[in-house]
């Protein structure tokens, strides 16, 4: 058994015939003898009803009545609908009387000022009671079109007015419509009907009505044209100030627009005239005046572009909260369209296209197009202008983009670093520029060029004048990373930073501080500047119950490679030797905490007396207990090497190493580690032990 089943769908005019076009999907299935579906397929079809008799007299009512008794894909329902389609049909002019020419082109309608029509609804005031009227101007010629969607525009401003507006089929194809015949013939009347879809935008309940009518992908390709449009004006305009400069003809090189037939009567003129050479003069002044004329035109283009791109870009945007929509889009080159946005002035389109920009950046498809349309490279320019809304949206944008390392890269390099840090002093943009610097940060390239900036003075200042009870991560973060390079770091402990820095983290235990002060500690350069602290910090790390807080002072004095340090005075005075042997209990605590205490044990080690306190204690016999159990982590390895290898440098200690330990095994063992480095400590210790044997 076969089963055949139609869904009518939409109806729609003939592009170019007076005809209706009805949408309508055939499904057909094979029954088995149960009634239960074998095998079905699905198919959108048309059905074009051509209305011969349509003509000026033709009564549309009757018409549509007669249309929709014969076709029985047309639900009875739509009769209204088939009715202001036929109404549309009967005043449509005939496509052929349409301009002709290269479309691409600007043409001078468009430039025109707005027309006595739009000025007179300016001053009407719409009412919804009068919509049937409104829209019946929609099947005049231009002007009247203009009037109708600019009343219909007053009503959908109105929030009250949208849902009866959305439920109303006629006016939303009229428009949907219009716009897709007639948007290359006024850009005001565009603007005025993408307009009237970005009111239903702004509401996520009325994004049906958008993509119902394809209104997205129309204004798509309206700002593709109006960019292409844009871009061909500017190069029309940049030959004719070149020829003006050079005081050469135009050489056929005419404003969109210009009057041809002019243009030939005066070239005519010139041909039959024998005795009237041109003046040179002459012709140049008129060239000038013709570059003005048309540089004129070419602002009043911008203006009305601007206006429509905004509306436009800002329907797409809120539509745009579906990322199936947006992925779309992105397939359609938003990204592309946006990005060549940004080469404009105005700033409120400039806004948007950040902000629509910074959206898209959530997600790396949109971040591998923009790397490749180089959007870095165009952003110094807006950061120039002089408007905190757009500098900040402009922020937030590379905020996003700095996670990938090319983009961050392509920051530093066209300068944004010295602008980002004089941004820092302004408190609106403080916390997303702290960010943004953060991210640079990162890179160790970068970390030096900020010594060519006044960004650590101004981040220690704000870190120290900062609220002691809550700390800026961001700030603290970026001061971590800038302390890893030297200069930064002798920087941070001028004019006795660091003494205030210790008071910070010792007064609230603070691990992020003491973090960074333990980078600023790692560099010969600033070692010095801690010998006054190291009796605070050792006593820290006894009585400090906050292990994160233990696990930096740890790591600074494991730093403290000086000469001039006593370590075993250190141990001695506040009793760090009973401290060491419990931390190093395997198993007892958190690895970092170990590490840290064994890489100080290494440091301390230097010092003979200290390295022979440590014999005496029988912390090597903990070390070599602590090897066993972590003898698969080999930075664990690596540094319990290292002080056996500190230990049997010093002639007292190294028989103490030889004699009653197990160590020489081990190192023995270990020559054959695949790491590198451990190998290359197991021979320097196994060399020493040997000359001494």
């Amino acid at each position: 058994f076969m089963y055949r089943k139609i869904r009518s769908r939409s109806i729609d005019v003939h592009p170019t015939e007076k005809a209706l076009v009805v949408n309508y999907e055939l499904e057909a299935l094979i029954l088995g003898d149960l009634g239960d579906p074998l095998l079905g397929d699905r198919k959108e079809c048309q059905k074009i009803i051509r209305l011969k008799s349509l003509n000026g007299d033709t009564n549309c009512a009757a018409l549509a009545k007669e249309v929709v008794g014969k076709c029985s894909l047309i639900h009875p329902s739509k009769i209204d609908e088939v009715e202001q389609l036929i109404y549309y049909l009967q005043s449509r002019k005939d496509a052929t009387s349409g301009s002709s020419g290269d479309s691409s082109r600007p043409s001078s309608s468009c430039l025109g000022t707005d027309s006595p029509t739009s000025a007179a609804v300016a001053a009407e005031k719409a009412s919804i009671n009068n919509i049937e009227g409104y829209v019946e101007l929609l099947y005049e010629d231009i002007p009247e079109k203009v009037a109708g969607s600019a009343l219909i525009l007053q009503l959908a401003r109105n929030p009250d007015n949208l849902e009866e507006l959305g439920s109303n089929d006629a006016v939303l194809s009229a428009l949907s419509r219009i716009l897709r015949e007639d948007w290359k013939k006024s850009i005001e009347l565009s603007t005025n009907i993408v307009y009237i879809f970005f009111c239903f935008s702004t509401y996520s309940q009325f994004h049906h009505v958008i993509l119902q009518y394809k209104v997205g992908s129309l204004c798509m390709e309206v700002i593709d044209y109006e960019l292409r449009r844009y871009d061909q004006w500017k190069d029309d305009l940049e030959i004719r100030r070149r020829k003006c400069e050079s005081g050469n003809a135009p050489n056929g090189v005419h404003s969109p627009g210009e009057n041809w037939e002019s243009r030939r009567r005066q070239l005519d003129g010139v041909c039959n005239s024998v005795t009237a050479p041109i003046d040179p003069k002459e012709e140049l002044k008129r060239m000038r005046e013709d570059f003005e004329k048309m540089k004129r035109k070419f602002q009043n283009l911008i203006k009305k572009q601007d206006q429509l791109l905004r509306v436009s870009f800002y329907l797409l945007l809120n539509i745009a909260e579906d990322t199936r929509v947006e992925d779309k889009m992105r397939k359609k080159n938003i990204t592309g369209m946006l990005t060549k946005t940004l080469d404009r002035e105005n700033v409120d389109l400039l806004i948007l296209v950040v902000t629509f920009l910074k959206k898209l950046a959530l997600f790396k498809e949109n971040v591998d197009d923009m790397s490749d349309l180089n959007v870095v490279e165009k952003l110094p320019r807006i950061l120039m202008m002089n408007n905190s809304d757009l500098i900040h949206m402009t922020l937030k944008l590379l905020l996003n983009l700095s996670f990938t390392l090319l983009l961050r890269e392509r920051m530093v390099r066209v300068g944004f670093l010295p602008k980002l840090v004089s941004l820092l002093n302004e408190q609106r943009h403080e916390s997303v520029v702290l960010k943004v610097l953060y991210h640079l940060s990162m890179d160790d390239r970068c970390k030096s060029m900020f010594t060519y900036t006044d960004c650590v003075p101004m981040a220690m200042k704000l870190l120290l004048e900062g609220s002691e009870d809550e700390v800026n991560l961001e700030l603290v973060a970026l001061c971590i990373n800038l302390a890893i390079n030297k200069r930064n770091a002798q920087i941070m402990v001028e004019n006795n930073r660091l003494r205030c820095l210790m008071a910070r983290a010792f007064c609230n235990q603070d691990s992020l501080i003491m973090k960074m002060i333990r980078n600023i500690a790692m560099h010969d350069g600033t070692k010095q500047n801690f010998i006054e602290f190291v009796g605070d910090i050792a006593k820290a790390i006894v009585d400090c119950p906050n292990e994160d807080f233990v696990v930096e002072c740890v790591g600074v004095l494991g730093s403290m490679t000086l000469p001039d340090l006593d370590f075993s005075q250190l141990m001695q005075r506040f009793n760090l030797i009973p401290w060491i042997q419990n931390i190093l209990v395997p198993g007892k605590y958190e690895d970092d905490l170990v590490l840290e205490v064994v890489v100080l044990l290494g440091t301390a080690a230097a010092d003979e007396g200290c390295a022979m306190l440590l014999c005496k204690a029988d912390i090597l016999l903990s070390l070599i207990e602590l090897l066993k159990a972590k003898q698969e982590d080999d930075e664990m390895v690596l540094q319990i090497i290292y002080v056996f290898y500190m230990i049997s440098r010093h002639s007292t200690t190294r028989d103490y190493l030889i004699k009653e330990t197990e160590a020489p095994a081990y190192l023995i063992d270990l020559m054959h580690d695949k790491n590198t480095q451990i190998r290359k400590i197991c021979n320097r210790c196994l060399d020493i032990i040997a000359v001494s044997i």
